[in-house]
This record gives structure tokens, C-alpha cells and sequence, in this order.
């Protein structure tokens, strides 16, 4: 094999590295090193020889046990707690360790002794629990992350929201660092020794440059998008994409700048910035009311006009639009990307209960304490909580807020029961990076942070006993000695013998160690034990007798669903499933003869889960009507959507496809595919469709 260089200096050839090793047939064992760098084969050379000096497998499998032992066992629970919870709760704070990962001395960037890390994937999912996790296990590491996110400010300008491979990624809301830093700031992380300082001046000035600079072309990996707009209106309006949680986002991400320039001194720039906070009220309407519940973040454009319907595309010929409800998750097509709706992977009934810093305030635009009681267990009861995504973390405590911690046990408790488990499938959504583990931990111990905030809520602990082994050399031991079964209602809480009334616990006090003690009695839970929480969806994929792949795009993002065919007398059914988070979604579109026969457009209506759509005689899905199919024969063109469509040629059919008319509109640029089937006109591919839908069939 070619030896690797030796020599003192090495630049990036940018060439792929790859190596081919062959073994002695009679080989047993065999020792390799492999070394990994993001400047240099040198580099890498030097990596594996320095971290790896000797040639013992197992020292470095005990090497590493011994780290992981370190970080797992900063928390002990006690030897009754069942072993299911155990795994549960390990895995947990081992998923939260993983990432962001420390590369200091390995960012090909630039060469210095700062901090460096990379893999934030992505802060907007790990500020809530992953960070304030950390903060309590590992202060140091968060410390070194915070100034990681520094470091990337002076050398490219922004902190990350995302970033990865040494670059800046997608940035999903809010300008997110923001909230780890006020999060550190307020827990006093790097106040201490010059070891473990961070540089708040430094800090606030990175975020003051997120609060006011618009990032220009780069508005999706870094700084805010739409921020133009926040600073004029108070709120993005609808059009420009993730209007909805970019405005509440960025008043928590103001409220976080606030909370640092007081802490500095900086009282009137502090003041500005708690005021920005409250824009999201500008998205309030307080006049719409569904299932109930008046009040919700919805779209509104630049004029100040609420949305009832929304727009999407730019065709001339073909206006489309839905209507806009709180229980719309985003209002294109199911099959569109997210990334340009104006809620991100959730819905206003989400995200109008999603303003951490302003709950307070919240409750009074819901209408007070009992109304606001009331429209949590609607939320709840109804299904829109999502336990699989970050907007809806903090709702299940948000009955803390109107003097009900009880209820915050009784949500809590049953959406663990009924979504967790031990299994390789034991986690209900993506971990994003420990999120999903990180928030689960945290409510094993009976605690949960509000990120950006100096407490904890306390609830009903999984566990009688658990000692967090802080590194001050501290304890906290969490006690709740009677927790059974039967007595899982939380009578009182106290800190070290003194009462914690309003059951939430500061940083600081815990900082301070001792024992928080919860005294259990018995209780009837007060929720629906036979209510879930979440839709249940099929775990097994579809039937693919209908033969069909549809590969719908939008903007690079991309959309893949088995459809099923039935024809009868009556008409034509497409049955679509989808499969997302390892679960199918189902539905189907139903079009009658006449439909097919004389139907004059396309139908883009959005459907739901197990919904099942009835589409008019004019219209139909993904199929054009024999009448639109028997003009192009006879005259070449076609009249559809308000569009005329002209034969440009035919395709011979193909194992892969039938015969393909290949037709195009010359006044908006469309171009489409259609089978040259009577009985079935399928449109195998659209391209450069001015509604922004674009797709392409394959024969499974």
C-alpha cells in the first residue's frame, strides 16, 4: 500500500482519499488505525498516531467505556426503578452527548486554539431540552459550545442555527443561538474561572447582529429571513416562508436579548428588546374560533389583512388557494415541502400555545385562567398535541401556569405511557439530535426547563430516587420514596426541608445541592386514561398493487407516495399512502365518470390522514378527462386549467411507461406527459408547472 506523506506541510488536493488493504488469507486478527481529519491526510496521519499511540484494542474499547461511564453515571437512580426506565433514561443522556461535536483544531477554516465545534443539527430542535441538559450534566462542554458559537460569529459573520461539514446550514425559525446564550447567561455558565469563560459583550453583540442585520442571499442558513419585514410591520407577513414562526420565534429570540443586555447593564436597549418581544400579538387574531377555542396565530399580509384563504404558485391561468385554518399544518398540498408555508412542522394550534417567554401574557389574550385550562385539554383531548416535535415540548406544562401541576402530571405521565418505550422503536419521532431523548430524561427526574429561563417545573418523577452529581462537587438528590402505581399525585414539594409552593425549582438552587423531596399520595388522574394523545398511524407499508410510485417536487424538496388505481362504472379511485417518521399516512382521492369523461382542471386540494377526498364533476388528480385526451388527438391541442396545451410529440412506449403524449404550454412554459389511454389518461409528468407542483409516475 502507498505510504502516507511525511512531509511538514500539506495543502488540500480536494481529491477523494480512499485506500484498498489486503489481508493474509491465514490472518486471525488484525490491528488497524484510522485516523480522520477535515484538513489533511497528514493530518490524519498525525490524529490516529497521537490518540492512538499503541496498539491495544482493548485499552481503547476501555478508554471509551470509561468516558461514556463518566457523563452516564453523573446521574444514579435508584436500584428499584425498573429496568425499561433505566434504558430509557441512559440512552437519553447518551443521545444528548453526542452531538454538537467537538472538532476544536480540526476546522479547515481557520487554524487556532478556540473552541471549535460542528454538527448543530439543529439548534431550533436542541435549545429547548438538549442544551439546558447538558448545562446541567456537562457546564463545561456548554461552555465550550457557547464559545464555539462566537468563534463561528468573528470568522463567518453569523452564528449557526444548523451547520455541518464546516458550514452553515438551513436555519428552521429563529436566529436559536440567541436562546443557548441567554439560556447560559442566566444559569451563570462562564462567569467563573478564565477556564470556563464566556465573552457576553461578544455574545450580545452576535446577537444584536442577528436582531438587525438581514443576512441578504443567505437568508435560509443563517441570520433571520424576513427580517426586513419583522422590523417594519412587528411581524413577517404571509408569502414569505415560515411567516408564522419566524415572528413568534424571533420575539423569543428578542426576549433572549433583553434578558442579556439587563443582565449587563444595558437597560434601554434591554427595554427595546422586551418590547420586540411581544410581537407575536401582531399575529393574533383574536376573533377566530375553532373546536371551541377563540384565538390563534394566523396569516396576514403586509397591508394588515387576515388571510382566509392563502395563495400558492404564480400562474395566471390557474389561480389556487386554500383555506386557511388553525388545524392546517401547511397550507400547500400535503405533498409540498414545508419549508415556504407559514407554520414550520406544526400547526397554529401548536404554535399559538408556543411563546415561552410571554406565557402570562398568553393566557390573557385566551381569555384568562379557565378558559385557557379549558383550551389545553381541547388541544390535548382533540389530538393536536404532537409529542414528535419540538413546537409542542413545553405545552403539556403549561397547566403550571394556571396553578395546575397536577394536570401537568397526569399529560406528561400518560404521553411517556403511551409513546415511549425501550425498543430500537422506542423513541415516537426523529431524536434531532437528543431533543426527543433530552426532553424524556428531564421528565423521568420530575423536572423540566423553560430554555432561555433560570427554573425547572417540577411534576411527578418515574423514579423514587436520583442523585445528579453536579460538578461543583455538589449533589441533588431527588426523593419521592412513597411513588407508586396508586399514590402518583404530587401532595407537596420541598427543597432541603423548606416548601417549593409554586413547584418549580431555580439553577441556582439546585447548584446549591441537597435534596428536593416530593411527597406522593393517592390521586385519580384527572385525564382520560383511554384518550391518545397522538393519531395512530399503521406501522406497515400500503399495498402496492396499484403499480404507481408518484415523485412529487417543490423547490428541490421532494415527496414520494404509492398510489393504488381502482376503476369501476362509477369512476376512479387513487389511493395514496406516504410513509413519514417510519409510519404510513393513507388517503385517497375519489373522481366520478362524469369527471373523467368532461372534467375541465387539475384538483391540488390538500388532503389529510385516512382523509378521503370527493372531488366535483370538473375536476380530477393527477389525470386528464377523455374529452381533454380525445381534442389533443383530433386537433393537437387541449384546453385545461384555462391553459391550452399543444402536442409537441409522442413517445413509443417503453417497458417503464405507455405510449406518452408530451404536450406543452407556450404561454406559462408547462410541459406534461399524458398515458394515451382512453381509459385512463394519467398524467406521468409535469414540469415547469407555474402552481409549483411538479411530478413524475413510475411503475413499481
Amino acid at each position: 500500500m502507498e505510504s502516507i506523506s511525511s512531509a511538514l506541510q500539506q495543502y488540500d488536493s480536494h481529491h477523494k482519499t480512499g485506500a484498498l488493504v489486503q489481508f493474509a488469507d491465514d490472518a486471525a486478527t488484525v490491528n488497524l488505525k484510522i485516523g480522520i481529519s477535515f484538513i489533511s491526510q497528514l493530518k490524519a496521519k498525525a490524529n490516529a498516531f497521537q490518540e492512538i499511540p499503541h496498539w491495544s484494542f482493548e485499552a481503547v474499547y476501555q478508554q471509551l467505556i470509561d468516558r461514556w461511564e463518566d457523563l452516564l453515571s453523573r446521574v444514579d437512580l435508584d436500584p428499584s426503578t425498573p429496568e425499561a426506565t433505566k434504558h430509557m433514561f441512559y440512552t437519553g443522556l447518551y443521545h444528548t452527548m453526542i452531538m454538537p461535536v467537538d472538532r476544536s483544531g480540526e476546522n479547515p477554516g481557520w487554524s487556532d486554539d478556540d473552541c471549535y465545534y460542528d454538527d448543530f443539527y439543529a439548534i431550533w430542535d436542541t435549545y429547548r431540552t438538549s442544551s439546558p441538559l447538558i448545562t446541567l450534566l456537562d457546564p463545561d462542554r456548554e461552555v465550550e459550545i457557547v464559545n464555539a458559537l462566537l468563534n463561528i460569529y468573528k470568522r463567518d459573520g453569523y452564528m449557526p442555527d444548523a451547520r455541518s461539514g464546516n458550514s452553515n446550514g438551513r436555519t428552521q425559525g429563529g436566529s436559536n443561538a440567541e436562546i443557548v446564550i441567554a439560556d447560559a447567561f442566566v444559569k451563570g455558565l462562564g462567569l467563573g474561572n478564565e477556564r470556563s469563560t464566556i465573552d457576553y459583550e461578544l455574545a450580545l453583540e452576535a446577537m444584536l447582529k442577528d436582531a438587525t442585520t438581514p443576512p441578504g442571499g443567505n437568508e435560509e442558513a443563517e441570520g433571520r429571513g424576513g427580517l426586513v419585514q419583522y422590523l417594519q410591520y412587528g411581524y413577517i407577513p404571509y408569502g414569505i416562508p415560515r411567516a408564522g414562526n419566524r415572528t413568534i420565534e424571533y420575539a423569543f429570540c428578542d426576549y433572549a436579548i433583553a434578558e442579556v443586555a439587563k443582565g449587563l447593564g444595558k437597560e434601554a436597549l434591554a427595554q427595546q428588546y422586551y418590547k420586540r418581544a411581544k410581537n407575536w400579538q401582531h399575529l393574533w387574531r383574536s376573533d377566530f374560533t375553532q373546536d371551541g377555542v377563540k384565538g390563534f396565530i394566523l396569516p396576514k399580509d403586509k397591508n394588515g389583512n387576515w388571510l382566509d384563504r392563502v395563495p400558492f404558485g404564480h400562474s395566471k391561468n390557474q389561480p389556487r388557494s386554500f383555506v386557511y385554518t388553525p388545524n392546517v399544518s401547511y397550507e400547500g398540498p400535503w405533498y409540498v415541502a414545508w419549508w415556504d408555508c407559514f407554520f414550520y412542522e406544526a400547526s397554529s394550534w401548536e404554535y399559538s400555545l408556543s411563546m415561552p417567554h410571554d406565557i402570562p401574557a398568553l393566557i390573557e389574550a385566551c381569555g384568562g385562567k379557565e378558559t385557557f385550562d379549558k383550551r389545553l385539554d381541547t388541544f390535548f383531548e382533540h389530538r393536536y398535541y404532537n409529542v414528535a416535535n419540538e413546537p409542542s415540548f413545553l405545552t403539556p406544562c403549561l397547566y403550571h401556569w394556571i396553578g395546575r401541576p397536577d394536570k401537568t402530571s397526569d399529560r406528561v405521565l400518560q404521553i411517556i405511557r403511551n409513546n415511549f418505550n425501550d425498543s430500537p422503536s422506542g423513541i415516537p419521532g426523529n431524536d434531532d439530535s437528543g431533543s426527543m431523548s433530552s426532553w424524556l430524561a428531564f421528565h423521568i427526574l420530575g423536572l423540566y426547563p423553560n430554555a432561555g429561563h433560570n427554573y425547572y417545573l417540577l411534576h411527578t418523577p418515574m423514579v423514587k430516587e436520583a442523585t445528579i452529581k453536579l460538578r461543583n462537587g455538589k449533589t441533588l438528590t431527588i426523593k419521592a420514596p412513597k411513588l407508586s402505581d396508586k399514590n402518583f399525585r404530587v401532595k407537596s414539594v420541598s427543597l432541603n426541608g423548606m416548601p417549593l409552593s409554586d413547584h418549580r425549582i431555580t439553577h441556582q438552587q439546585i447548584m446549591e445541592g441537597g435534596v428536593l423531596q416530593f411527597e406522593m399520595v393517592k390521586g385519580k388522574t384527572t385525564v382520560n386514561e383511554t384518550v391518545a394523545l397522538t393519531p395512530t398511524r399503521d406501522q406497515t407499508e400500503p399495498s402496492r398493487e396499484g403499480k404507481y410510485l408518484f415523485t412529487y417536487s417543490l423547490h428541490g424538496q421532494t415527496r414520494r407516495f404509492t398510489v393504488n388505481i381502482d376503476t369501476s362504472d362509477k369512476g376512479v379511485t387513487l389511493k395514496w399512502g406516504i410513509e413519514r417518521n417510519l409510519k404510513w399516512w393513507h388517503g385517497s382521492y375519489i373522481m366520478s365518470q362524469k369527471a373523467l369523461a368532461e372534467a375541465s382542471c387539475l384538483n391540488y386540494e390538500q388532503p389529510l390522514d385516512r382523509q378521503h377526498i370527493t372531488l366535483g364533476d370538473k375536476e380530477l388528480f393527477a389525470i386528464l378527462s377523455q374529452k381533454a385526451l380525445d381534442s389533443i388527438k383530433s386537433n393537437g391541442t387541449c384546453v385545461f386549467n384555462n391553459t391550452t396545451f399543444t402536442l409537441v410529440d409522442q413517445l413509443p412506449a417503453t417497458d417503464t411507461h405507455p405510449s406518452l403524449l408530451h404536450l406543452k404550454d407556450s404561454d406559462e412554459g408547462a410541459e406534461m406527459w399524458v398515458a394515451d389511454d382512453k381509459s385512463l389518461p394519467l398524467i406521468w409528468e409535469m414540469k415547469d408547472n407555474p402552481v409549483e407542483i411538479n411530478w413524475k409516475v413510475s411503475v413499481l
